[in-house]
């Protein structure tokens, strides 16, 4: 017996100016095995196909008019319990030193947390850490630390923030 899709519809998040990652992470925890979701947006949420890929999931998507996409997520299997990031993290050891920063952007709204990030991680020397306290799984950072050169290690924490410990790498060309 085949489960319907777990329908859910974050256009009214969206047009709020609201950030539905959480919502839409939840609605993947609550999944039944072998369910798909289908997820209705204002756009083509492509970087959450990385994001759901990395669980395990394949997406279709549609345009349904007015600017308007249903995206269908569909399990490829169900072997995967361990969710691998969607940009590689630096590799684990203890040569790190203590992070002499820490930013706690967890109560911030979107590009804040990012933006307070990065201009914290800028103002270190070569090598030395911080740490950010984040409200959710900073994808778009990833990207950022990783064009910038920047090494990091990062989990979700127990009450449900995401930390993020990042080194410091030489200042590139460009990044500023």
């Amino acid at each position: 017996m085949t489960l319907p899709p777990y329908d859910l519809d974050v256009r009214p998040i969206l047009r709020e100016g609201g950030e539905p990652f959480s919502v839409i992470m939840g609605a993947v925890e609550a999944l039944a095995p072998g369910q798909s979701l289908r997820l209705l947006a204002t756009f083509k949420p492509i970087p959450l196909f990385h994001v759901m890929g990395a669980r395990g999931f394949d997406a279709s998507a549609r345009e349904i008019g007015n600017g308007d996409w249903e995206v269908i997520f569909t399990p490829a299997g169900l072997e995967a319990e361990e969710t691998p990031k969607p940009s590689e993290p630096a590799k684990s050891g203890d040569d790190w030193p203590e992070p002499e920063l820490e930013v706690d952007a967890r109560e911030l709204d979107p590009p804040e947390p990012m933006t307070r990030t990065l201009a914290a991680v800028e103002s270190l020397p070569v090598g030395r850490t911080m740490s950010a306290l984040l409200p959710r799984e900073p994808l778009f950072l990833f990207e950022e630390l990783k064009r910038r050169g920047h090494e990091w290690r990062g989990a979700f924490e127990p009450a449900g923030h995401y930390r993020i410990v990042i080194r410091a790498a030489e200042a590139q060309k460009g990044t500023s």
